[in-house]
């Protein structure tokens, strides 16, 4: 409120000298550019200095859709098998889900679980070749999340949050971030079969944020991207001719409308697209790969060939500088086993396990693994009671995420789920934990990392979230 004209000339003038103290501090570089909204004139995807030193140059996130069950991977738990056909304990209290058709009846593991590498860390035999590269991989087996159903739980995974229209992780990384390579983005998404996401392209979707930071989406073959490849009949010139005529105009508009952040953003991704043309197609020449390579992912065998694929393009995508890969296995939730547990999770391990665990050694081998993050799970586990009489209900409450490389303490488990598998109780992690501590890898400190929307600074991890420390190296 002004109480007088005095008072409001005051106030008015005092702003002029905040808008000039903010462009000064800007100019020396005071204001640090991943907290400071980019200039609209500014290449989105130029590289940037990190908050502090990073440990990860990159991300691998294997995505598992539909909902890996913990217990049968990963979360071993003898009561559970001792318990088989009995009721949960009553005094174990209610647990919410989503389906709710199998009441308490607890569900006995099939699976064998052994110690594996020098750590001792049990994995189930369903995983072999992961058991096998277990000494590199930290456990996270006490992560929890918000969403009961798929949408939402994967939309949270991504994006921090159950509602849809928040930028994702790839997003809020590369907006930090930039960009290394120039040529191709700095933001990569995959899947091994044709099915839908749950949720869809909104989980690498930039919401909010200038559309620059989206994720690419990267089909197999010579044609990774559609409308990609030009016609025959139009050569390079013609193209960069068209292009900077383009330009041209655009930049005319642009001067008209200084502010106009999405503009510039189009721009970029024309002259990105552009450079994909030569570069893109390479990326995806797996046949440059040696058949020793190529046998040791498991594109011999059909029936993980097409994850295999997406595994050695993700590690040609990072050796380029591709900030984060997201590779989405099972894709239109094939991993959710409300029946046949038993032939699910055989089919889905199967084609998951050998790409993944010769991922993580290929990366070792060329000296990479320091420096690139793995990531290994789904958007939510598994109940240890049955639903029907063979399959598992969706659990958000307590599960698993793997992580390797990336300055993470290879060989190790954190946190736990109680006897039955169903809460996190020894250092519960929340997605909000699970993203602040990836960002934090990556050098960015996730409170400083925002954006500001509608007046208000947004983050990825908006609701809270600490760095799991335990889990560094």
């Amino acid at each position: 409120m002004f109480h007088s004209r005095r008072d409001f000339l005051l106030k008015a003038g005092g702003g002029f000298g905040a808008l000039a103290l903010t462009y000064m501090l800007h100019r020396d570089g005071l204001l640090t550019s991943a907290t400071a909204q980019h200039q609209p004139g500014d290449n989105p995807m130029t590289p940037r200095p990190p908050h502090h030193e990073a440990r990860a140059k990159s991300v691998i996130f294997l995505f598992m859709e539909g909902g890996p069950s913990h217990i049968d991977t990963f979360d071993p738990k003898p009561e559970v098998n001792r318990r088989h056909g009995q009721r949960l304990p009553d005094g174990f209290g209610p647990v919410l889900t989503p389906m709710g058709t199998g009441g308490n009846t607890l569900l006995a593991s099939r699976r064998t679980f052994r110690k594996s590498g020098r750590s001792g860390i049990e994995v189930s035999d369903w995983l072999p070749h992961l058991a096998g590269v277990i000494d590199d991989c930290c456990l996270l087996r006490s992560c929890w999340c918000d969403g009961l159903n798929h949408v939402g739980s994967v939309c949270q995974m991504n994006t921090g949050s159950i509602l849809a229209g928040r930028p994702s992780l790839g997003s809020w990384v590369t907006y930090g971030l930039g960009s290394v390579n120039q040529d191709l983005p700095g933001f990569v998404v995959m899947q091994d079969n044709p099915g839908e996401v749950a949720g869809g392209s909104r989980n690498w979707s930039t919401g909010y944020m200038p559309s620059s930071y989206q994720g690419t989406f990267f089909r197999t073959g010579d044609n990774p991207i559609l409308n990609l490849r030009p016609p025959a009949e139009i050569d390079r010139q013609q193209q960069r001719s068209k292009l900077d005529l383009l330009n041209a105009l655009n930049e005319e508009h642009r001067a008209l409308r200084p502010g106009d952040a999405d503009l510039t953003a189009r721009m970029a991704s024309y002259e990105l697209a552009y450079r994909m043309q030569a570069a893109a197609p390479a990326v995806v020449d797996l046949s440059q790969e040696s058949a020793r390579t190529r046998e040791e992912y498991g594109l011999n065998r059909p029936e993980c060939a097409e994850f295999a694929s997406r595994c050695l393009m993700a590690r040609r995508l990072v050796e380029r500088g591709v900030r984060l890969v997201q590779i989405y296995c099972g894709a239109g939730s094939q991993w959710d086993a409300h029946s046949d547990l038993e032939g699910n999770h055989t089919r889905m391990c199967t084609r998951a396990d050998q790409p993944s665990a010769a991922l993580i050694r290929d990366l070792k081998r060329r000296g990479m693994l320091d420096d690139t993050l793995v990531i290994w799970g789904g958007e939510f586990g598994r109940t240890p009671m049955t639903e029907g009489t063979d399959g598992r209900d969706h659990n958000p409450y307590g599960f698993t995420m793997l992580m390797a490389g990336g300055g993470v303490k290879g060989g190790t488990v954190v946190g736990s789920t109680d006897e039955f598998g169903i809460r996190a109780v020894d250092s519960p992690a929340h997605i909000n934990d699970f993203h602040a501590t990836i960002l934090y890898l990556m050098g960015l400190d996730h409170h400083r990392l925002t954006f500001t929307h509608n007046g208000r600074d947004e983050r990825l991890t908006e609701n809270g979230g600490r760095v799991i420390r335990d889990m560094l190296a």
